[in-house]
């Protein structure tokens, strides 16, 4: 790859009062240390203190990108928030997994089900433009958001993972 090309992107997928999903796509390495923590530390800075991350379209994660992502939920932490991660991976995973992260972090399959876990008076509609949400504007009671699966297919499922790892996939439901 170039090193004129970005890579890493960072998108805003839905930006309610304190709680924002961002899809983020490429390589979480050493070169887009300063990028992933300058924009999604501004998120959090913004007031957002849960924060789903869509990591559906991140190929690669090393030592400094999860060093990021545990960055990130202390930055939640201290705002009484937190870091939820959704879509993970084969590739993610496993460095989670490795390094038994998957312990520290909040990891769901699906957005829908990471948005599930934030608190039901400030948790935004889940799908943008949620024809499904109520009409007191909260997220549909199922966790998928209504729909049968809001993952592309190359995402991992929890039924994917080979019996032997335990840890994967963990369900947190800390407060």
């Amino acid at each position: 790859m170039s090193q004129g090309r970005r890579r890493l992107t960072i998108t805003t997928v839905v930006d309610a009062e304190e709680c924002a999903v961002l899809r983020v796509a490429g390589e979480l390495d050493v070169h887009a240390e300063r990028q992933f923590l300058d924009e999604s530390g501004a998120v959090i800075a913004a007031g957002h203190r849960f924060l789903v991350l869509d990591l559906t379209a991140l190929r690669f994660c090393d030592s400094r990108g999860l060093n990021c992502l545990l960055a990130l939920e202390w930055l939640c932490r201290r705002m009484n928030g937190r870091l939820l991660l959704a879509s993970l991976g084969v590739r993610v995973l496993h460095v989670l997994l490795v390094t038994r992260a998957v312990d520290a972090l909040a990891c769901f399959p699906t957005v829908g089900h990471a948005l599930a876990a934030v608190p039901p008076e400030i948790r935004p509609v889940w799908p943008p433009g949620g024809a499904a949400a109520s009409a007191d504007g909260a997220a549909p009671a199922s966790p998928d958001g209504g729909g049968p699966d809001d993952r592309d297919e190359g995402d991992i499922k929890t039924d994917d993972v080979k019996s032997g790892d335990a840890h994967t996939h963990r369900f947190h439901d800390r407060k």
